[in-house]
């Protein structure tokens, strides 16, 4: 017999909630790679949940995970994980076009969108520049709290006996005689099913185990924490630019969050900002609001990482099915665990049902061989 019915490779947002998902019905090993787990992309999220965020594909996870996030269940957290900050979407003259095909991509999917003029985006932005005219406003869009729902998702699983193992960087996984022979940084394990929740070192995780890697790729996304005058309202609400090339919301103490929406790819790794990311952020903010820029208070970055079809990745690898991918989330990680988590754990037990909405077959791993 092997030592776990689950081994999970990393503790970041997706092994957590996997391992708090599965761990009622399964024995889990979680094996992390850090001293401590979330301490790559799920410590550095921008921290929203915004249905239309990731396009259409990745909608029906985030639309399924908004209930659980409002209201969770009492042992789980003690009140919402979310709390309202709505979106607003922006463009100038030129824009108009990206405006109508968002609606567009989004008309069937019960994502609620309202079209505002020049005047209507003022009300939510102060000190707008004459040239953005363009706007659709995102009433549901809410501030996750990443901290206490990965913690939350960490407790649950410690309290239904899963075996949590920090400073355990996979070294090699055999298939052997029916189970799995996991050598890590401390130790060796069994397993009958691996899951592969490795983030930016998914596709390293595959090849340790001998699986044929999906191509997945991380890029790096810098954000800033600014002080600015006059401050970040408090009710500011998420600003995106419908280009993509930047979005921004409010911090405490009146700072400012800002990203300039980049996408740049690197090998998996302890990621850190450019000089030039923040730069070419700060110029993009000049060109929307007439605030100064004080000072920058903070800088980090993070990794996103993407199948080629840029869709998650989740069930089992069809060379062999002991094999599970749980990865690929993008920027989109936190906002989708709730589902994300469940879907897994409908797939891996026949005693849990699948999150309603979401159609699992659309990221099997089976799409990308």
């Amino acid at each position: 017999m092997s030592d776990f019915d689950i081994a999970i490779i990393g503790a970041g947002i997706a092994g957590a909630s996997l391992a708090a998902e599965i761990s009622a019905h399964k024995s889990v090993l979680l094996l992390e790679a850090e001293a401590h787990p979330g301490y790559h992309s799920t410590g550095r999220s921008a921290a929203f949940w915004d249905e239309s965020y990731g396009g259409p594909a990745v909608q029906p996870l985030t639309t399924a995970s908004g209930p659980f996030l409002a209201n969770p269940p009492i042992d789980f957290h003690d009140g919402p994980l979310m709390n309202p900050r709505g979106a607003l979407h922006i463009g100038t003259d030129a824009d108009h076009i990206r405006a109508d095909a968002l609606l567009a991509d989004f008309a069937d999917s019960g994502v609620r969108f309202e079209r505002l003029d020049r005047g209507g985006i003022e009300t939510h932005v102060p000190g707008l520049l004459p040239a953005w005219t363009s706007g659709l406003w995102e009433p549901d869009c809410c501030d996750i709290d990443v901290g206490a729902l990965h913690g939350a998702y960490l407790r649950q699983a410690r309290r239904q006996n899963v075996v949590l193992h920090c400073n355990a960087r996979l070294q090699s996984a055999q298939w052997n005689a029916g189970h799995w022979v996991l050598a890590a940084m401390g130790g060796t394990f069994t397993a009958d099913i691996i899951v592969n929740a490795a983030g930016a070192w998914a596709d390293d995780v595959a090849r340790l185990a001998h699986i044929r890697p999906l191509a997945i790729q991380p890029y790096r996304r810098t954000i800033a924490q600014l002080s600015v005058s006059p401050s970040a309202p408090a009710n500011l609400p998420l600003v995106i630019g419908l280009d993509g090339s930047f979005y921004f919301k409010p911090d405490s103490g009146g700072t400012l969050w800002l990203s300039p929406h980049d996408e740049t790819p690197t090998p998996p790794c302890d990621t850190a900002p450019e000089e030039l990311d923040v730069a070419v952020a700060i110029a993009r903010l000049q060109e929307v609001v007439d605030w100064d820029i004080r000072r920058v208070e903070h800088k980090w970055a993070g990794l996103r990482s993407f199948a080629p079809d840029r869709k998650p990745v989740i069930g089992p690898d069809p060379a062999n099915p002991s094999f599970f991918w749980l990865a690929g989330q993008g920027g989109f990680g936190i906002q989708t665990a709730p589902a994300a988590a469940r879907l897994a754990a409908s797939m891996l037990s026949g005693r849990i049902d699948p999150p309603a909405g979401v159609d699992g077959t659309a990221y099997l791993p089976a799409r990308l061989h």
